[in-house]
């Protein structure tokens, strides 16, 4: 089914078509975008609360500033769909999200209006710094729009943004799209803060309308403006609760309403003419406009299809349970039995499955805002005092964390566990929250243990045995999606740290697989057994410290190895299996199968997999090469 856009939508293939608009009809344009995102996320899925909330502020940046030339830098990409469908990408955006179609998130490479690549937050005013210092040695003239939001402003990065931008005084606009909301609730001091502005109108309404009477008096007018100007910041100490982005040596305004189209068009034009770096405060509601959507702000961030007219979802057949709730109920059955576990999360305490802990027991889960620097850290200094923090953060925003593993938890060997939610391929949101360095970028750290589980009651175990686990930090990595389906038994059983095991005999080749890729092992297996081949299964569940006994078993007893893995093949488990085939001087052939070295696109995860090639099919394709046999099947 074709999905059509409104009539006004349809004339508008760039900016330059919406800057002819009056002011009525380009509050009409905002009713039909808004309607024509609704129509395409409620078929395909996708990010839709953030979006349906930054309509009216995407209008009026694209209709006062001249861009492409004027940089508008997005923060949290998935907020930047109505900015894709204005930017002449309005027949593609049915595409979004799928194999070949649009990306979810701004793309350098997909419009010259993407001024700079998203996916995870807080690096909109350091990248918006760094273009209006560009335009500063250029000489140019470009004007640099920075939109924060979406929880960004938690973000550590960003206030070392703040800071330098004060500093250099160029000119740049930072527009906090203050929505109180990440995926889940804003948490922390910040929000507080924020939440009181928002509440503090008095200031910004005594200012303009004593501004505006001020300059009716001439030239005493004049006088008492400067007089006035100089007063202001004390005024707006005792009026306001702080003076934080002032401070930070930026020209604060706001907050005023970010649905207000005028009065956005107006505050932008006049901002505008206004050099050095100024900050504008603006108040959206997620969701904005969709009923559903407002109401439940959690469910409809990032919404699977749904029924557009009634905001429902339709039934899904019953499914084995996700990595992400067996690992979040697992959490509360440990907490329960042991008072020193406690859950962290970097903003994401629905995404990680922390939420069942932050319901049964408040006290002991903590959302850090997005702040994955401080998440690390603040659980080293639990373990300092005996506590077991239990630290969810996803594979790809652990990256953001890397030096306080290194420093702070590994040099110092607190037992800290890491819980990598989406390790591996994740499918529509693509290249920049695939989890697939994180082997790489933790094997080469002393002190640390890695392990990936081959199913869900695997999981349970293994999280139990980090848990017991005190000798050092234990990072734990495991997929999006369900599980798959194996019967939970009852409590918890304590591993062999650093023990796999043979899952399957066979005699002409072994797979080596590690975590999901030992379902994927399976299915190649079963494959090459109707081939004539017999694959040996073995389910290593440990990157670090490797089974080398169980090695040096297979090493005696094939010749031929395939090491399968979720993960960048170049530095992952394969590789360290190599290393360790190369000491002990194997002298068989050993074949990685992992993702190659460039970056994945979005699709399906069964897409990415075979993107990646490291789905059965291919796995069975390149084991028959291994074994030099032609490829007939």
């Amino acid at each position: 089914m074709s999905i059509q856009s409104g009539p006004l939508l349809k004339t508008i293939n760039s900016p330059a078509d919406l800057r002819h608009l009056s002011a009525s009809q380009l509050e009409q344009l905002a009713v039909e975008l808004r309607d024509y995102i609704l129509d395409v996320v409620s078929q395909n899925g996708g990010h839709l609360g953030a979006s349906l909330g930054v309509i009216e502020l995407t209008i009026a940046l694209h209709y006062v500033y001249n861009t492409p030339s004027d940089r508008i830098v997005w923060d949290v990409g998935h907020q930047a769909y109505p900015h894709k469908i204005l930017t002449g990408r309005r027949e593609q955006f049915p595409t979004n999200r799928k194999k070949d179609g649009l990306s979810g998130f701004p793309k350098r490479s997909e419009s010259e209006y993407d001024t700079f690549g998203v996916g995870h937050s807080s690096t909109s005013i350091s990248a918006g710094i760094g273009m209006a210092q560009a335009s500063y040695l250029q000489r140019s003239g470009k004007k640099v729009i920075a939109v924060i939001g979406d929880g960004a402003l938690t973000g550590g990065m960003a206030f070392e943004g703040l800071n330098n931008g004060g500093f250099l005084q160029n000119d740049l606009l930072v527009v906090l799209n203050d929505n109180r909301m990440g995926i889940d609730p804003n948490t922390g001091a910040l929000n507080e803060y924020l939440t009181k502005v928002t509440t503090s109108q008095t200031f910004n309404k005594l200012r303009d309308e004593i501004w505006q009477k001020l300059g009716k008096l001439n030239h005493l007018g004049e006088h008492l403006r400067t007089f006035a100007a100089k007063l202001e910041d004390g005024v707006k100490a005792v009026l306001t609760p702080g003076m934080l982005f002032e401070s930070f040596g930026f020209k604060y305004y706001g907050p005023i309403d970010g649905h207000d189209l005028p009065k956005l068009i107006e505050t932008l034009q006049d901002m505008k003419q206004i050099k050095g770096p100024k900050f504008l405060h603006i108040l959206t509601v997620k969701g904005k406009g969709y009923a559903p959507a407002e109401d439940d702000q959690l469910k409809f961030h990032g919404p699977t299809p749904f029924e557009k007219s009634s905001g429902t979802f339709p039934k899904k057949a019953p499914a084995p349970i996700s990595y992400t709730d067996a690992f979040g109920k697992a959490v509360v059955e440990l907490a329960k039995q042991d008072p020193s576990i406690v859950g962290i999360t970097a903003a994401m305490p629905s995404g990680t499955g922390l939420k069942y802990l932050a319901a049964e027991m408040p006290d002991r889960f903590f959302d850090v805002g997005i702040a994955e620097q401080h998440a690390v850290t603040f659980a080293a200094g639990l373990a300092c005092e005996n506590m077991t923090p239990v630290t969810a953060i996803y594979s790809t925003f652990l990256q953001r964390g890397y030096d306080q593993v290194v420093h702070d938890v590994c040099l110092q060997k607190l037992p800290v566990v890491l819980c990598m939610d989406r390790g591996g391929l994740v499918g529509s949101d693509g290249p920049t929250h695939h989890g697939v360095f994180d082997i790489a970028y933790l094997r080469t750290l002393p002190n640390i243990v890695i392990m990936a589980p081959g199913n869900e009651q695997e999981l349970r175990d293994m999280l139990y045995t980090a848990t017991r686990y005190k000798k050092g930090p234990v990072a734990m990595r495991y997929p999006r999606g369900n599980g798959s389906g194996i019967e939970l038994r009852p409590g918890f059983t304590e591993l062999e740290i650093g023990k796999g095991e043979i899952l399957k005999p066979g005699r002409d080749v072994a797979f080596l697989a590690l975590g999901n890729m030992v379902e994927n092992a399976t299915g190649a297996a079963a494959r090459l057994e109707q081939l004539g081949y017999s694959a040996e299964i073995v389910n290593m569940r440990f990157v670090k410290p490797l089974d080398e006994a169980l090695l040096r078993d297979i090493f005696k007893r094939f010749s031929k190895l395939v090491t399968l893995e979720d993960h960048q093949a170049q530095g992952g488990f394969g590789s360290a299996v190599g290393e360790f085939a190369l000491r002990e001087q194997y002298k068989g052939d050993i074949h990685i199968i992992g993702i190659p070295d460039q970056f994945i696109e979005h699709g399906t995860p069964a897409e990415c997999h075979q993107m990646a090639e490291i789905d059965p099919e291919s796995i069975v394709k390149r084991t028959l090469q291994l074994l030099e046999q032609p490829v007939t099947l």
